[in-house]
């Protein structure tokens, strides 16, 4: 399959959006770690990223404040971060838009308009190695699945950035 950022001539970035349903831990944490990893791969002039919810209960909203805390902890910042829900122009907006588990893909699959050419997955998906597809939802939880949820989008962020550094 031809990736759709491998189609364009010149320097413009790969513009990536990560979903989860509310925006307010998966998906900012996935933000910053692509970001993260985008600048240390000296890659943050090819990929612009942002996230956003598919549903809008925490719209305006902080990241989770043990998101932040936990993300602090790994040098990531998430404070100036603000929960928004997906909308219609995001698929025209996105070369790639990333959900968190196949619920999220689902309601994106969904809402997807007929001409959108946006390449919709799991961002789990581009690291099969983890052994799972589904970031899972920390918020009900405890401590480690802030950690957990760290882990995988991290992992699954570097390898997304080796499909961009790929000429």
């Amino acid at each position: 399959m031809t990736l759709p950022w491998k189609r364009r001539a010149g320097p413009e970035p790969v513009r990536v959006l990560m979903v989860c349903m509310g925006n307010i831990c998966r998906s900012p944490t996935a933000e910053a770690a692509l970001r993260r990893r985008a600048r240390e791969a000296g890659l943050e002039d090819r990929v612009e990223v942002d996230s956003a919810g598919t549903s809008d209960y925490h719209v305006g909203s902080p990241p989770d404040r043990r998101s932040v805390a936990h993300a602090e902890r790994r040098g990531l910042a998430l404070q100036g971060l603000r929960a928004r829900q997906v909308e219609a122009r995001d698929f025209e907006r996105f070369d790639v838009i990333f959900a968190m588990d196949a619920d999220n893909l689902a309601y994106l699959e969904k809402l997807r308009p007929a001409s959108s050419r946006a390449r919709l997955g799991l961002l789990l998906d581009e690291a099969p190695g983890l052994g799972v597809r589904e970031v899972p939802d920390p918020y009900y939880g405890g401590p480690e699945g802030f950690e957990r949820v760290l882990d995988l989008v991290d992992a699954a962020c570097s390898a997304f950035l080796a499909t961009v550094a790929r000429p």
